[in-house]
Formats: structure tokens, C-alpha cells, sequence
């Protein structure tokens, strides 16, 4: 999920299209948006802490989807079973602020259109406090997927965007064998994932469990998110048949190693 920063007008041009759609002054426009800048905004005002704050912009994204999965229904079309992913959240309560949401949108829509749309509710796992609170957050979640980029981020307390000035100095040295953002930490961030996994199905033992970030395209990676049973992974697009393989290859190797 981006920093607020990156939906706020920067340009004299931005600034001045959203003064004037907003029926406001471009000063007061600008001055609104240095009010909303932060000194570090990819651990600021981001994800679900959004929809806390403004309910309005998770309203507004919770009634778009509804109406797509409608407007796919009346097409004659297989209804879809939309699943909405909470970003960012680091406890159960913001889950139960952003679903309630979520649910009153749902109901408004199907009231509108007279579609009912069945979904999902999950969150995405990429802080240290959700891994280890995973079964909280498995009360209102009904799928988890781990963000390993912003949970290595965190959980190394090293900037992805900062850490090739000094990365090949420690992998160099063995710090880290390799670039935890190109191949998971498993002693570390590993472990969270493997406690989130574990605590999030002792509360939902049918809890859908995957992962998206670089990771999911690394096949060592992939082979340590088999061990620990996720169901799934997502990577970016170019990484995709390779992911394929090595999850087929992972999976080959567990069930072999079960028959042994």
C-alpha cells in the first residue's frame, strides 16, 4: 500500500486541476498537501491507517469492487467471489474498523442493485506485531497474505530503496549470505512467517496462507514457504513461469520426502 505522499498534487499543474475540481484555491491546495507530507512515509500514514482516518477512501474502494463483481453478475457471467485484502495492519481492531466497512458497503451495494456478492476479507502480514499476533488478526481475516518486502523491511530495519550501499559489503562478508530482499531471511523474517502461519490457522485452521513481494519468484525462497504450507505466491509478472517451476520442484520435494 503507498505512503499517502503518493496520491497527493506535487506539480503546479496537479496542484491547480484538484484546486479547481475541489473549489479551492491552488495555495490552500498546496498547503493541505505540505500539511499531509511526512518525514518517513513508508512507516507513516499507509495502508489501513488510511481507512482509519479517512473510512471515506476505504468506502469508496470496498463500493467499486462490490459494483464490478454486480456488474460481472448481470453480464450473465460466473458470479466472481472478490477476496478484499487489508494492507498494513498490525492489530485486530483495525481489521474489525476497516471489515465493518467493508461489510456496510457490501450491503449497500447488494441493496442497490439487488446482487448479493459472497467475498473474502483477509490482510496482508508484513509487519513484525502482525506475525506474532497472527492469531488475533485470524479472528477477523479469513486469508492472510504475507508482504515479505515491507516484513523484511521491517523486521531487518533496513530501507529496501537504502540498502544497496551497503548490502554487497554484507553479504560479502556472510552477514547475510544473500540479499534478504532477493531470497528470504529464514532464520529471521522466516520465522515470523512460520509463527503467522502457524498462529493464524490455530485460530482458522482453513485459513488461506500465501505470500507476494520479490520473494515470491525466488525459488529458495519458494522452497521454505512450501515447508511451511502456504498455498500460494505472487511475484511480478516476468517472475512468473520460474515461480511455477519452483513451486512444482518444491512440492515434488515434499511429497518425497513424506513417502520416505
Amino acid at each position: 500500500a503507498p505512503p499517502l505522499h503518493e496520491f497527493l498534487p506535487h506539480s503546479a499543474d496537479e496542484l491547480a486541476e484538484v484546486a479547481a475540481a475541489a473549489g479551492i484555491t491552488a495555495e490552500t491546495a498546496r498547503q493541505r498537501s505540505l500539511k499531509l507530507s511526512e518525514s518517513n512515509p513508508m512507516l507513516g500514514h499507509r495502508g489501513c491507517r488510511l481507512a482509519v482516518t479517512y473510512p471515506e477512501i476505504c468506502r469508496m474502494q470496498a463500493r467499486a469492487i462490490f459494483e464490478a463483481a454486480s456488474n460481472v453478475t448481470k453480464g450473465g457471467a460466473e458470479a466472481p467471489v472478490p477476496e478484499v485484502m487489508i494492507p498494513l495492519a498490525a492489530t485486530a481492531k483495525e481489521l474489525e474498523i476497516c471489515k465493518a466497512v467493508i461489510d456496510q458497503e457490501a450491503v449497500a451495494v447488494a441493496g442497490e442493485t439487488g446482487i448479493s456478492i459472497d467475498y473474502l476479507v483477509g490482510t496482508m502480514v508484513e509487519l513484525p506485531r502482525a506475525a506474532v499476533c497472527a492469531d488475533g488478526l485470524a479472528e477477523q481475516a479469513e486469508f492472510f497474505s504475507f508482504g515479505t518486502n515491507d516484513l523484511t523491511q521491517t523486521a531487518l530495519g533496513i530501507s529496501r530503496d537504502d540498502a544497496g550501499a551497503f548490502m554487497h559489503a554484507y553479504t560479502d562478508a556472510e552477514i547475510y549470505p544473500v540479499d534478504p530482499f532477493v531470497s528470504i531471511d529464514v532464520d529471521g523474517v522466516g520465522a515470523l512467517v512460520k509463527m503467522g502461519a502457524e498462529r493464524g490457522r490455530s485460530v482458522r485452521s482453513d485459513i488461506k496462507l500465501g505470500i507476494c513481494g520479490e520473494h515470491g519468484g525466488d525459488p529458495a525462497s519458494i522452497s521454505f514457504f512450501e515447508t511451511v504450507g502456504l498455498d500460494y505466491v505472487s511475484c511480478s509478472p516476468y517472475r512468473v513461469p520460474a515461480a511455477r517451476l519452483a513451486a512444482a520442484q518444491a512440492t515434488i520435494r515434499a511429497q518425497a520426502e513424506t513417502a520416505d
